[in-house]
């Protein structure tokens, strides 16, 4: 079977591309000076011949008797004829705008009607052929002759053409000589930048799955937050599984007891063939599955509410409305028990922004302490809205919890001195969630007697 190609992209090649693509673009944008500048040189170059060929024609004019006569000079354009493609056309005006010599069709520059002495240069089209043309004025006052004239040479462009190709040709190779050296050194110097991030590669894959300890690597400044944020998060997972292990192995060593003693009253109800023991036997059987199963739902409760906090949004619910469904919950375990149990939750909702379900939980393990360690004959719930947030109150007449034991009371598994059969995971459960929602748990011994736990949720967390 063929192997599957990684097809997602690399940051290296996409780092080799641009930097590919933007020295092509320069590597064209110079061609292109490059050839406007060798146009302009064979030009500038040609056209001082041109210009030299004029002038040594324009000094050979001269009149007599009212006539304008020219002695072409051959050396004038010989300097013309480097080229043997090249051809030369001349022509020379008097001051009547009549040709005197050359071609009379010859076109003249579009600025050589003007006054100025100045040569004037340009482009033109002779004979199907595109030209350079060069004009020259001298001004002539003699034998009855007065008034300016022009001398224009053209030459064809195949030599300027060949000097301007020649010119670019050897640019060219220049830039694209330095163009691949640049481009070498762009692929070594990427590798070399990229080297940190595959050191980091190398340092993650090479290490023990089990070790979360911080990545210890020479990273440049560029990348140094990226190190430090995949540590920050190492240690997170790391701090995670702590609390995980601890957990797996607290809930191992409190499953255990319960377990070992279920199967010990279960070993002797089948060796007991009398019915009153047996009845003694299954009443103990029944009492150890009902702490086993509440232990379970709690244990289970507590992973839940853990999960929600960490891996769900928080959402706009009514503590009020969680508050009465909590205690609906709860109340079937008291019924068989005479506990009066009242709630004081009004009729508006009080908004608060969290987890209605982890909400619910931490309420009903509250309840459901207070009716199995605390109430002896009622308790009371109360959600109210205050100026710093929002209260709510799980208020019982037992005794409640020593308050040399309120600072470990949510504690997870703990359960002090008393004697009462339980997880020590119910209020355990409840500080995590109120921690989640940024509220506060607290215990309180009222003077009137009894026992209070409370939650102040703050203003932030509460919605009009």
């Amino acid at each position: 079977m063929a192997p599957v190609r990684d097809r997602r992209p690399s940051l290296q090649w996409r780092l080799i591309g641009s930097l590919s693509i933007a020295l092509t673009l320069g590597s064209a944008a110079l061609g292109f000076a490059a050839y406007n500048y060798a146009q302009t040189a064979a030009d500038d170059s040609y056209d001082r011949l041109l210009i030299g060929a004029a002038r040594q024609i324009s000094e050979t004019v001269s009149a007599d008797a009212g006539q304008l006569s020219v002695d072409v000079p051959l050396s004038a354009l010989e300097t013309l004829s480097i080229s043997r493609s090249d051809r030369v056309y001349y022509r020379v005006d008097g001051p009547d705008g009549a040709a005197v010599t050359g071609y009379n069709d010859l076109p003249l520059p579009a600025a050589a009607s003007g006054e100025s002495e100045a040569p004037i240069v340009g482009d033109a089209v002779f004979k199907g052929a595109a030209i350079r043309v060069a004009s020259v004025k001298r001004y002539v006052s003699e034998s009855g002759i007065n008034g300016w004239v022009v001398t224009t040479v053209g030459q064809t462009r195949e030599a300027r053409n060949a000097l301007s190709r020649d010119l670019t040709g050897k640019a060219i190779i220049l830039v694209a000589a330095m163009s691949v050296i640049a481009l070498i050194g762009i692929l070594l110097a990427v590798r070399r930048a990229l080297r940190p991030l595959h050191e980091v590669e190398a340092a993650l894959i090479g290490r023990d799955p089990n070790n979360l300890t911080p990545l210890d690597v020479d990273a440049p400044a560029e990348i140094a937050e990226l190190v430090d944020v995949i540590n920050r998060f190492m240690q997170r997972l790391s701090d995670r599984f702590d609390v995980m292990q601890r957990y797996i192995a607290d809930s191992a060593h409190q499953l255990r007891t319960p377990l070992t003693a279920l199967a010990a009253q279960v070993e002797l109800l089948a060796n007991e063939d009398r019915p009153a023991a047996q009845k003694g036997y299954i009443a103990r059987v029944r009492e150890r599955t009902a702490e086993l199963g509440r232990l379970t739902n709690q244990l289970l409760s507590h992973a839940m509410v853990s999960h929600r906090a960490q891996a769900l949004p928080a959402d706009q619910v009514d503590l009020a409305a969680i508050a009465r469904q909590a205690v609906a919950d709860a109340v079937p375990v008291s019924l068989g028990r005479d506990i009066a149990v009242r709630q004081e939750i009004g009729a508006e909702p009080v908004l608060v922004q969290g987890d209605a379900v982890s909400l619910r939980e931490a309420i009903r393990n509250v309840v459901e302490n207070a009716v199995h360690h605390g109430a002896q004959e009622g308790l009371w719930v109360r959600v109210t809205r205050e100026a710093g947030g929002a209260l709510i109150e799980v208020h019982d007449d037992g005794p409640g919890i020593p308050e040399a034991d309120w600072p470990r009371a949510a504690e997870r598994f703990y359960r002090g001195d008393t004697q009462a059969v339980g997880s020590g995971l119910g209020l355990s459960i409840a500080a995590d969630v109120a921690k989640s929602h940024d509220a506060e748990m607290s215990f309180e011994r009222p003077a009137g007697g009894g026992f209070t736990v409370r939650f102040r949720f703050p203003t932030q967390a509460v919605r009009a």
